[in-house]
């Protein structure tokens, strides 16, 4: 039996933003492995994410490159193969 490889999960967030503390209190509880990008101190990066997703607002997820816009539990739980 193999060990499946984790899904690569970013999460665009900001320090003052209370669903971005949710989302990644969410994926630690469920035991996700996340890099978490500050939008407010890297303008890269929040560009990046503006490409990407049309959006500016916090939180971004990007679950094996595929954007969920705020903090959507039943589509993070999609993407994540979550039950």
């Amino acid at each position: 039996m193999t060990m499946e490889r984790q899904k690569r999960v970013i999460i665009f967030s900001t320090p003052t933003c209370s669903h971005c503390v949710k989302a990644k209190r969410y994926l630690k509880d469920k035991g996700i492995r996340f890099k978490d990008i500050d939008v407010s101190r890297d303008m890269k990066a929040a560009q990046d994410m503006e490409r990407r997703t049309g959006q500016r607002g916090v939180p971004v997820l990007l679950i094996d490159n595929k954007p969920v816009v705020g903090f959507d539990v039943s589509k993070i739980n999609r993407l994540l193969d979550i039950v």
